[in-house]
């Protein structure tokens, strides 16, 4: 009986352990976690069940491997914030799969990423025509983001929208889908009064706009 009831206070105990775990290691949606989220969660998890099937073992014994997990999660999450390439170098980034309605085979092979999970993913979201499809942007998660093409723009064209600064820093490559440089950009940052890029949180571009972010602004 008193085996039982030790089992019971443990299962408790720890259950409430891995709530408090995952609240302060941040919210994100099962579908949005990154590889290294997913390896976490799994061991953490692993861990409980051990400390719960070995009544014998300490709770501090099975404590500790939880919470060096749950401050390896939260440093390598600090470093993702600071570093845009330490964040590609863990979560990866995203990959256009279909730009401007046209499939990249090139990018699809780089992601082992194949026609049949191009057509699975898009059946998901009700589209059985790819044709219907302007862009297609594969996310770090594996999810598949899609954008239909508008009927009411000329061609049912439309621009994706593309960041060109994220965190001070000036995206190369998505200046480059646009058939744009730098000097382009710095050009136009500062006809509209921002003459540092380092002082850009966030800058996209879409139709012609513009959309900017300062850093700490409120």
């Amino acid at each position: 009986m008193n085996d039982l009831l030790l089992i019971i206070f443990r299962t408790i105990f720890l259950y409430a352990v891995i709530i408090l775990i995952f609240r302060l290691m941040g919210k994100r949606e099962i579908g949005e976690l990154s590889i290294l989220d997913l390896v976490v969660f799994i061991m953490i998890a692993e861990l409980a069940v051990l400390a719960i099937e070995k009544p014998d073992t300490s709770l501090l014994e099975a404590l500790l491997p939880m919470v060096c997990l749950m401050v390896i999660q939260i440093v390598t999450a600090w470093f993702s914030l600071k570093s845009k390439k330490f964040r590609e170098l863990m979560d990866g980034k995203p990959t256009i799969i279909i730009n401007r309605g046209k499939i990249d085979e090139k990018a699809m092979k780089m992601q082992r990423y194949n026609f049949d999970d191009l057509l699975l993913q898009l059946r998901e979201k009700d589209i059985d025509n790819v044709a219907e499809v302007e862009f297609a942007i594969l996310e770090p998660s594996g999810k598949l983001s899609v954008f239909k093409k508008d009927p009411a723009t000329k061609s049912g064209e439309k621009d994706l929208t593309l960041p060109l600064i994220l965190d001070g820093v000036i995206q190369q490559s998505h200046l480059g889908n646009i058939g744009k440089d730098s000097s382009w950009l710095k050009k136009e940052l500062r006809k509209r009064g921002y003459p540092l890029v380092e002082d850009v949180s966030f800058c996209s571009f879409q139709n012609g706009e513009f959309y900017i972010d300062l850093r700490d602004e409120t």
